[in-house]
C-alpha cells in the first residue's frame, strides 16, 4: 500500500519508518527542513510541499496526518480539502478533540472524501515498533485500510471504534486515565523521597515492576529515569498538558460523571507551572520517557 504521511516529527517519523519496515511505500513531507533531513537519513522518500506529496500518490490517495493539534492541523486539513478528490482517504492520527473530528468528517464527506480519526498510543517507540490504535470512521472503508493498520500495530493493538469521532474520544479518555496514573506514581515516589528511609528509587521502581500490582510501562520508565538521575535533580518539575485530560474532564462534566482523580491530576499539572516539585519531576521524566516530550532542566 502506498501512502503519504504529513508531519515527520517524533511520532510521524517513527510511524513512517514502521510503515516502510512493514513493506508499505511511504512518501512524507514536513515544513521543517530538519524533519525532512531526518526522514531522508532513514531512507524515506520526501517531498518539499504538501501538493508535491499529493501529486506523487496514486489514485485513491491515502494521506495520514501527524501534525500538532490547533492551527497547524487546521491549515493542513484545509489544504487537503482542496487537493483531494472523491474516494480519497484522510487519516488524522494526532490528538484532536473528538468534536472537531466529527465536524471535519462532515466537511470531507461533502466532497466524497473518507475521513478517519485515529487515536494513537504507545509513544514514539510504539509508533516505530507497534502502535496501539483506536479508529473511528466508515466501517466498510476501514476494511480497505485494515491491512495497513494491522501491520503497524501490536498484536491485538488496534480497535475499530465506530463512527467518526469515536477514535479520538477513546484516546481522549485514555489520556485522562494516563494523567491519573502518572500522578499517583509521582505522588508515591515523592512520599518515598521525602520520607524517613533512604530508598534507592531506581531499585524501588524495578522491584515494583516485577510481580507487583502496580507494575507497568510507566514504572519501567520511572526506573530508567531514576537510573539516569537518581534524584531527578536536573529536571524541573514542570508538567505541561496537551489538552486531552481537560477535554476528558469537560466531557465528564457535560454528562455529570464524577472524575475526581483525572480532575486533580489536571490541576496538579497547572500547579507545577509555579513551583518545582518532586512529583512534577517524576511526571516530567515519565512524559519524556514514553513520548519524547521535552523537559526543562535546571542547567538550560
Amino acid at each position: 500500500m502506498k501512502l503519504g504521511i504529513i508531519g515527520l516529527g517524533k511520532m510521524g517519523l517513527n510511524l513512517a519508518i514502521n510503515c516502510q519496515r512493514q513493506g508499505h511505500e511511504v512518501i512524507g513531507t514536513d515544513i521543517s527542513a530538519a524533519c525532512l533531513s531526518a526522514a531522508a537519513s532513514e531512507q524515506l522518500t520526501t517531498t518539499a510541499s504538501l501538493k508535491q506529496l499529493i501529486d506523487a500518490l496514486p489514485e485513491r490517495k491515502i494521506v495520514w496526518v501527524m501534525v500538532p493539534n490547533g492551527q497547524p492541523l487546521t491549515d493542513v486539513l484545509t489544504q487537503l480539502e482542496s487537493l483531494l478528490k472523491l474516494g480519497d482517504i484522510v487519516i488524522d492520527g494526532g490528538n484532536s478533540n473528538f468534536k472537531d473530528s466529527q465536524l471535519r468528517g462532515k466537511r470531507f464527506a461533502k466532497k466524497g472524501i473518507d475521513f478517519f480519526d485515529i487515536g494513537t498510543s504507545g509513544g514514539t517507540s510504539g509508533a516505530n515498533h507497534g502502535a496501539c490504535l483506536m479508529i473511528g470512521g466508515d466501517q466498510t472503508v476501514f476494511k480497505e485500510i485494515e491491512p495497513l493498520i494491522q501491520a503497524i500495530s501490536l498484536e491485538d493493538g488496534y480497535l475499530y471504534t465506530g463512527e467518526i469521532g469515536s477514535g479520538h474520544f477513546l484516546k481522549m479518555v485514555h489520556n485522562g486515565i494516563e494523567y491519573g496514573m502518572m500522578q499517583a506514581i509521582a505522588e508515591g515516589f515523592e512520599v518515598l523521597e521525602q520520607g524517613p528511609f533512604d530508598y534507592n528509587l531506581e531499585d524501588v521502581a524495578r522491584v515494583w515492576n516485577h510481580g507487583s500490582v502496580v507494575r507497568s510501562w510507566l514504572m519501567e520508565l520511572a526506573e530508567e529515569a531514576f537510573k539516569e538521575d537518581a534524584k531527578l535533580a536536573n529536571i524541573k518539575g514542570i508538567m505541561n498538558s496537551s489538552g486531552e485530560a481537560k477535554w476528558t474532564l469537560e466531557t465528564a462534566l457535560d454528562y455529570q460523571i464524577p472524575t475526581p482523580v483525572i480532575a486533580l491530576s489536571l490541576i496538579m499539572r497547572y500547579r507545577s507551572l509555579y513551583d518545582d516539585t518532586f512529583t512534577g519531576k517524576v511526571v516530567a521524566a515519565l512524559r519524556n520517557g514514553f513520548g519524547g516530550h521535552a523537559v526543562e532542566k535546571h542547567n538550560d
